[in-house]
Order: C-alpha cells, then structure tokens, then sequence
C-alpha cells in the first residue's frame, strides 16, 4: 500500500522514477538517490532496473522453452510441453498469415518477441508496493518492475526491428532498388526533368514513413503498459484514503486487473504482428 510517509504526488513519482546509474554532475559515477539526480545524469544514464527485469525475464523464456524442446515427446505431452506447442503453433499460424516470404529467422524472431514483451507487460500485475518494498528494505531506492513502462525497452526493440528492417531492404532489393522506393514513389512523371523535382519530395514523405515505424512501434507499446501501470498506482493510493475508498480500490483494482491481462496480450499481438508486417515490407518491392 502507499507508505503514509509519502504524499500522493511523491509516492507516484517515486513509483515511476528508475533506478539509473550514471555520472554525477561532479565528474564521479554511481546510482541516483533522487529523480532529480537521475535527470542531470543524461542520455548515457543506465536504468538498472529495465536491464535487470528484462534480463531475467528473457533468461526465463528461454530455459522454460528450451526445458520443453529438450523433454518433448510424441506420446501424450505434458503440460509444459502442451503450452510451448500451443504458443508455437499460434506464431506459426501468425506468420503464415502475414509473412508471404521465406526466411527463417521470422517465426523465431516473432515467438521471441511476443513471449519476451509478454512476461515484461506480465509483470504490471504484480501490486505496485510488493517489489519497491522489498526493494527498500535492502537499501534500493528505487526499482520499476515493468520494463515495457520503460521508454528506453520499447524504443531499444524498436530500433532492432527496424535495423532489421533496413538490412533486408538492402539485401532483397539492392541498395539502388532501396533508394528507389525512397525517391521514386508516390509521384513520378514520365518527363525527367518533372522526376527530378518529385525525387526530394518523395524522398521526405517515404522518410518520415519509414522513421514512423519504429517510433509507433515503440511508443504504442510504452504508452499503453506505462498508463495502465499508472492507473494501478491511483488506485493503490485510494488504500490509504480510509476504508471505504479502500475497499472501493480493491474492486477497482480486481477489474483493472482483469481487463489488463487483456491489454498485455494484446500489445504484445501488435508489435509481433507489426514487425512480422514490417519484414514483410522489406522482402518485396513496391
């Protein structure tokens, strides 16, 4: 619950602050005791916090995963082996259907990627004081448990696909079929001169198309899971309002609850599905 020590507004901005590590405005390198430490450290500040939870979770996925490949069998599988099979059969279908192209890294990267953003959105069920409490007890100032909350994660993944992205459009298509599709598309003109004058204006409109796409896949993924992280701390600090607007936030919470297992899911969906479409994009010409 929130601490009576912390007004509302401090406890949110406790909630929300990472645990950074970088170099202090004097020169020396450590851990921010304050958000206001962690602002001054700058763009090549650590959250430790994001490295730590999305590690350990991505180190989980794939002992479970390969736990499952390693006692599969073709009799009556386990439940283990039950539940790997489904996901990987769900991908497959997933990639089928929006992947017209043969590759083999993009099933792979796609279960990858919906199990791996999955347990990160996974842990905004977790109650909000559960993790910074322990965290407290043990000297940590601060400690976000839900990486995707984290800007840095989405936009980390994000420009991962997207080099993935620019390195198939090269390769496929050549880096003059490439520039192509950046300078000759969506106005062209049989006149050379008149294609010479829609070459920059193309080039601007494709560009900022392609910038898009990493920025929506990133942003789509923070902005959701850092709202619904931020309505589950609204409503943690009706606890301490008195006991009718606790017992009022503990229903609340049960409902936000439930409806976000929905949200995590889905927003893992999309960013599988859009980088699946994205690939896609990259393999075929306009």
């Amino acid at each position: 619950m929130a601490g009576d020590a912390l007004t509302s507004s401090e406890y949110i901005k406790h909630h929300l602050t990472n645990l950074t590590f970088g170099q202090h405005p004097d020169g020396s390198w450590g851990i921010a005791h304050s958000a206001g430490e962690a602002k001054e450290m700058g763009f090549w500040a650590i959250h430790l916090d994001t490295m730590f939870w999305s590690l350990l979770l991505g180190a989980l996925f794939i002992y479970f995963f390969s736990k499952a490949a390693k006692s599969a069998t073709q009799g009556v599988p386990g439940g283990l082996q039950n539940f790997v099979e489904w996901i990987v059969e769900f991908i497959d279908t997933s990639v089928r259907g929006s992947f017209s192209s043969r590759n083999a890294l993009v099933a792979p990267l796609a279960l990858t990627i919906f199990v791996w953003i999955f347990l990160q959105n996974l842990m905004d069920l977790v109650p909000v004081d559960v993790i910074p409490s322990i965290s407290g007890m043990l000297g940590i100032h601060f400690m976000k448990v839900v990486p995707s909350t984290d800007p840095n994660a989405t936009f980390g993944m994000a420009i991962g696909v997207f080099l993935l992205v620019l390195f198939y459009s090269i390769k496929i298509k050549g880096i003059g079929g490439f520039a192509g599709e950046l300078t000759l598309q969506p106005f062209s003109s049989k006149n050379p001169i008149v294609n010479l004058i829609f070459i920059p204006i193309n080039f601007v409109l494709e560009f900022v198309s392609l910038i898009a796409k990493p920025i929506s896949l990133a942003l789509r993924l923070f902005g959701n899971m850092y709202a619904g992280e931020m309505i589950f701390i609204l409503i943690a600090i009706m606890y301490n309002a008195g006991l009718v607007l606790g017992l009022f936030g503990g229903v609340l919470q049960l409902g936000w609850a439930i409806f976000h297992i929905l949200i995590i899911t889905l927003q893992a969906f999309i960013f599988m599905t859009l980088t699946i479409v994205y690939l896609d994009m990259a393999h075929h010409e306009h």
